[in-house]
């Protein structure tokens, strides 16, 4: 497997939004831990290009997420910095291949965590606020025919980022039970909770922490990390407005296309 061939196929489709039909031409042999050294390939030939790593992401934990996609564990991935957008502007539809919408709180670190025992207790003590954010996943290969080892290899499907202006400390909120919600052009289309987030997103964190001290990587002060969608994706479709809303809490809103 040509690990570098197969990164620039990903970044390339990526530039035209232009889906690819597979990105790899023969799974034979082909591991978790292969796929993610090509995801690990595309953050070197980014930051040579001039983006930087800003943070984790976590998907495809909750059930909803993995019965949307057929995707029988969970995927993760980098977030770069360039993948960051403002709140409560238009994302050009032009900018994206096929996109889905998500809702999640995102954590804010004060602190450095990872390593394989890091625990719940680890998390809280590294967070220093969370804000409520959706992510918008957009798979490189046609029609989201995805396995684990393409959303690997494809950065965990991530699109952008989009943070919202309320932070909370963990005191201020119950991650273990927030009722969470995308409407589109003010009307609700999927429901969810945070609790279906591997029971809360902090113990989501902590089991995304175990699981890349397979990789040597730990998370650093003022890293986002994402814990992943507590509702099934969206499909979005150019002129709506979309909002993600936690329930006492807050919510974030962007419009996608004109």
């Amino acid at each position: 497997m040509d690990i570098e061939t197969i990164a620039r196929s990903i970044i390339d489709a990526t530039d035209r939004r232009e889906p690819m039909e597979r990105i790899f031409p023969d799974e034979t042999g082909m591991t978790a831990d292969r796929a993610f050294r090509v995801q690990q390939e595309i953050v070197r030939l980014k930051t040579e290009r001039g983006d930087t790593v800003a943070g984790f992401k976590l998907g495809n934990i909750a059930k909803a997420m993995q019965n949307r996609f057929g995707i029988d564990q969970p995927d993760f991935g980098y977030i770069m910095a360039e993948q960051f957008h403002p709140e409560n502007i238009t994302l050009p539809s032009e900018n994206y291949i096929q996109p889905f919408v998500e809702v999640e709180p995102a954590f804010v670190l004060k602190r450095s965590l990872g390593g394989r025992h890091t625990t719940s207790a680890d998390v809280i003590r590294a967070t220093d606020f969370v804000v409520p954010a959706l992510e918008i996943i957009d798979s490189r290969v046609r029609g989201w025919d995805i396995g684990i080892f393409d959303t690997l290899a494809d950065s965990g499907s991530t699109g952008a980022i989009i943070l919202g202006s309320q932070p909370r400390s963990l005191n201020e909120v119950n991650l273990a039970d927030t009722p969470g919600r995308i409407d589109i052009d003010g009307r609700t289309v999927m429901t969810g909770n945070t609790s279906e987030i591997y029971g809360s997103p902090i113990s989501a964190i902590a089991w995304l922490c175990r699981r890349l001290s397979n990789y040597g990587i730990t998370f650093s002060e003022g890293d986002v990390v994402l814990p992943g969608s507590c509702l099934e994706a969206i499909e979005m479709q150019p002129g709506t407005d979309l909002e993600g809303v936690f329930e006492g809490w807050g919510g974030v809103r962007v419009r996608y296309g004109s």
